[in-house]
């Protein structure tokens, strides 16, 4: 027979079992197996009073331990597929790429048809989330490059979900990609809350997936084998992913804010192997990129796995979604063998349209967020700090601020909360885009200079017809909303990039195509021992 002692249970495996569980508290059992009493084995008194001995002792331990050590505050986790679209999932009706895992997760909890994002490109998008507030006060409004390595970093000031979490007792990890300040910076991960970091600092460094270096915490180490130009022997997601695993793991018996910002589909569309895909008639490109989705769903799956494992999948809540939408138009390689645009709805990364801006979403949380729920009310990225403030009982740190509203009662079968509007900017080249929604109306204005496009929502999702001639208190209620919303910083202007910007970037991706040259490594990079 085989014994399997794990956490609250004991069991005793055998082919005719006879199970007994005994409650220990609101939630858990105390499991244990009577089968050596129904087996024809002979044992006498003796054995089996001691068995029942043994087995009413750990009911008793557990009961005293459930007494005193009432329910602990949930687990959260915020899974952030960088560039993955609704129609790449076949919870959205995707039929070519397999995401069993995702979807088993989205049926098992609720899914979202109207989740949006930050912004729509990446270092924006992660940071509405980090910070609880949308791109009009974030400090990252869009793709800030800056030399030699690393992003615009986060401000001292600004207070983060990883300190509010910090805050409440929390562990703190962060896998992937950061992107909001290199380790010299006020945006380093360890001044912003998190405990622990691995993986890429610096986005342009996580275009490759088979990079010459990745971080652990700020220390640098060596890929071996790898030339950081799409090949090499170590694919950069199999240590990220197996460091985060470890961590759960070493985690689980405390409450944790895990931070996973997985790097795939983005671009390079690099994969270390195919697949079941390696024999369909498609072009490498188009291979490279299901694989990529296919891989991020066997590696929630494996998360999810972990968790049961460890027991703590009722303590954890999972959040799932893309950063920005499709990273391909329609009509491109990607885009139309994949068929991304099936929801019907119009724009994709970097504009302000739906397509851009919902996403990929759904929530888990076995025993407390409704299974099989489909719903189609609005919410947005800076709405989680505040739903994890009232999770996890926070105090927050002084200096607090969210445009946030908490989901807690929406994650939990509820309605959407109440709110006069969602606002978006986006800064990219010398005209920034802002988007607002109000009830059922979207207004989109492409560039200051631009007039203002307004969308009835409520008939046209796919914003195919703008009424914003017939609708001057909507144009007029939107102004009111950009002014509004949009607080000055000289980082962002309005109507233009900034020179000091434009000169930071060009410096930034010069030194990346000399270091992509020279398969560049850090000086203090260290051969790791795994």
């Amino acid at each position: 027979m085989e014994t399997i002692l794990h956490k609250s249970h004991f069991k005793v495996k055998h082919s005719h079992a006879y199970e007994s569980k005994f409650m220990i508290g609101p939630t858990r059992f105390l499991s244990f197996d009577l089968s050596f009493m129904h087996t024809g084995i002979v044992m006498n008194q003796t054995s089996v009073a001691n068995r029942i001995m043994i087995a009413l002792a750990l009911l008793l331990a557990s009961s005293a331990l459930s007494a005193s050590d009432p329910k602990r505050t949930p687990n959260f986790i915020f899974i952030l597929s960088d560039d993955i679209a609704q129609g790449d999932m076949g919870a959205y009706g995707q039929t070519l790429i397999q995401t069993p895992r995702l979807d088993q997760m989205a049926a098992e909890g609720t899914r979202y048809l109207q989740a949006y994002c930050g912004t729509s490109v990446c270092a924006p998008s992660r940071s509405s989330f980090f910070t609880g507030l949308h791109t009009g006060h974030c400090p990252v409004r869009g793709n800030y490059e800056v030399p030699p390595e690393g992003q615009l970093p986060l401000p001292d000031a600004t207070v983060t979900i990883a300190e509010v979490a910090k805050s409440a007792g929390y562990a703190t990890a962060t896998f992937g990609k950061w992107g909001m300040g290199f380790f010299d910076t006020s945006g380093s991960p360890s001044n912003q809350g998190v405990d622990h970091f691995f993986g890429y600092n610096c986005q342009r460094h996580a275009h490759s997936y088979f990079p010459t270096y990745l971080y652990d915490d700020a220390q640098p180490f060596i890929l071996p084998g790898n030339d950081g130009q799409g090949g090499g022997e170590t694919y950069a997601q199999e240590l990220i992913q197996d460091d985060m695993i470890q961590w759960v793991r070493d985690h689980a018996e405390e409450p944790f804010l895990l931070f996973y910002a997985i790097t795939l589909p983005h671009g390079r569309h690099e994969i270390d192997d195919y697949g079941i895909y390696e024999d369909m008639p498609w072009s490498d490109k188009q291979k490279a990129y299901a694989a990529q989705v296919t891989r991020i769903d066997s590696d929630v799956g494996e998360l999810v796995d972990t968790l049961r494992l460890m027991d703590i999948d009722e303590d954890t809540v999972i959040i799932f979604s893309g950063d920005n939408g499709s990273s391909f138009n329609p009509a491109s390689e990607i885009g139309k063998r994949f068929d991304q645009a099936s929801n019907g709805l119009r724009g994709f990364k970097r504009g302000m349209y739906e397509g851009a801006l919902r996403q990929a979403a759904f929530a888990w949380w076995p025993g407390t967020i409704p299974s099989g729920r489909v719903d189609n009310q609005p919410w947005a990225f800076w709405d989680l700090m505040p739903t994890f403030v009232e999770l996890s009982g926070a105090n927050p740190p002084e200096g607090y601020e969210t445009d946030g509203k908490s989901l807690v009662s929406y994650l939990k079968g509820g309605n959407a909360p109440a709110r006069d509007y969602f606002y978006w900017e986006l800064h990219l080249g010398n005209r920034p885009v802002q988007a607002a929604r109000f009830g059922q109306w979207k207004a989109v204005r492409n560039g200051v200079d631009r007039p203002i496009q307004i969308y009835d929502l409520s008939h046209d999702a796919a914003e195919s017809n703008n009424v914003a001639e017939s609708k001057p208190d909507m144009v007029a209620r939107a102004k009111a909303i950009f002014k509004e919303a949009h607080r000055p910083d000289p980082h962002w202007p309005l109507d233009r990039r900034t020179a000091e910007h434009i000169d930071q970037a060009r410096k930034a991706w010069e030194i990346k195509k000399w270091r992509d040259q020279n398969r560049w490594i850090p000086e203090d990079a260290i051969k790791r021992v795994r």
